[in-house]
């Protein structure tokens, strides 16, 4: 079916061909305005009535159509045309005005091949079957021999009957073999000139990258503000569950705190989700920074029972707002493996510091109970090391002497 239809006689090739009988039929006008002016400047009065006349006339009507192919709604249709009848994929055509001098005149040269080429194919369209008609049934209409006087003798001979229809079928032939190969053609050529040029492929380009770019973002808040809450309440109900009937105190505890990660993973959730709803602004609900929310964290991870260490050396009002933002989510992804990763004994050892104009983040925590880790895990650290890039810091991961360690600096000025 493919080589079926990519043949001189499949649906493409036809609608190729109705494409270049259009262009043919966008010819007819410059051929008569310039049939009219050159009939009165030489003083003929049928132009038409002369081949050579007529050829000039088409011939002479092409600069007029690159003239007019100026105007804005020129290369809009011709792309859309060209998807249509050419099977040009959408994205390599460009389908609003030309603008540059580059783009009209790539769009200019277009809409003559279109013309020029469709004119030809056209007029080869009307000329050829009616010929190759009679061709075919000379040998079986005597009376088409006597009505045309103006056929060469030579048909007189039976050999040259006996020919005629194959030469007829073949003159059919040619015309869609030639037609298929110039459709061909325009298609190849369309992309190159009713392409988008250079700045617009770049602009595209920059626009799928920013797309990218805010989709990796969102996807990262969402890992880090669930994933953090989801181990955390886990944890929380893992422990209020152990002591359930011994300490109602601490249940008690667990259960507020687990009521307070859920709201606010809630808030953080419809926050993330207001930036992918069309009109809507990034949401009601401030990101968390360092400054504001460092205790509430802390509160809420030792809940579960998990012992954290936490020594801030900084002051986290003074830290530039971006930087204190993507600070606290790497906090809580640090925080958030020694939850999942850690055995339940251990002690997670938690600093923030200040040195030689950068902020450090370190987290510890020993290995001797760690847990395997999880199936498709890893997502974390890729987006604690993105938050670093984006800042321009850096960022070191891995065990030595017995001890996971994640060691995160962020420079403080010139942060974006």
């Amino acid at each position: 079916m493919t080589a079926f239809a990519r043949s001189p006689a499949g649906r493409r090739a036809r609608l190729r061909w109705v494409h270049l009988i259009l262009g043919g039929a966008l010819s007819v006008p410059y051929v008569l305005v310039v049939s009219l002016v050159v009939g009165a400047v030489i003083g003929a009065d049928d132009v038409f009535g002369s081949l050579p006349l007529q050829l000039g006339s088409f011939v002479l009507g092409l600069p007029l159509a690159a003239v007019t192919s100026l105007f804005p709604p020129t290369r809009p249709l011709e792309s859309g045309v060209a998807r249509w009848l050419c099977g040009v994929e959408a994205d390599r055509l460009a389908y609003g005005p030309a603008r540059t001098t580059g783009e009209k005149a790539r769009t200019a040269a277009w809409f003559v091949l279109h013309l020029g080429i469709g004119g030809i194919v056209a007029g080869m369209s009307l000329a050829v079957p009616p010929f190759a008609v009679v061709l075919i049934l000379l040998p079986f209409v005597p009376a088409l021999r006597e009505a045309r006087p103006d056929l060469p003798g030579l048909l007189d001979h039976a050999w040259a009957l006996a020919l005629a229809p194959v030469a007829g079928t073949a003159l059919l032939v040619a015309l869609a073999g030639c037609a298929a190969g110039c459709g061909a053609l325009l298609a190849r050529w369309a992309p190159v000139l009713l392409g988008p040029s250079p700045e617009d492929r770049i602009a595209a380009a920059e626009a799928r990258a920013a797309d990218l770019a805010v989709r990796n973002r969102l996807a990262r808040e969402l890992h880090d503000s669930l994933g953090h809450a989801l181990s955390a309440v886990g944890l929380q109900a893992s422990a209020a569950r152990r002591v359930l009937d011994t300490d109602p105190e601490f249940v008690r505890e667990a259960l507020a705190a687990i009521e307070d990660t859920t709201r606010r993973a809630v808030g953080e959730l419809d926050a993330v989700l207001g930036v992918l709803r069309d009109g809507d602004a990034p949401g009601t609900a401030p990101a968390p920074t360092l400054a504001a929310d460092l205790d509430g964290l802390l509160r809420r991870t030792c809940a579960g029972g998990r012992r954290v260490r936490a020594t801030v050396a900084a002051d986290p009002a003074a830290l530039p707002p971006p930087v204190s933002r993507e600070a606290y989510r790497i906090v809580q992804e640090g925080l958030g493996n020694a939850l999942r990763h850690a055995g339940g004994r251990v002690t997670v050892a938690l600093r923030i510091d200040v040195v030689d104009g950068h902020l450090r983040i370190t987290v510890e925590n020993p290995l001797g109970e760690a847990r395997a880790p999880r199936p498709g895990g890893g997502h974390g650290l890729r987006g604690i090391a993105d938050r670093a890039r984006l800042l321009g810091g850096a960022v070191e991961a891995g065990a030595a002497d017995g001890v996971w360690r994640l060691h995160v600096r962020l420079p403080l000025k010139g942060s974006a």
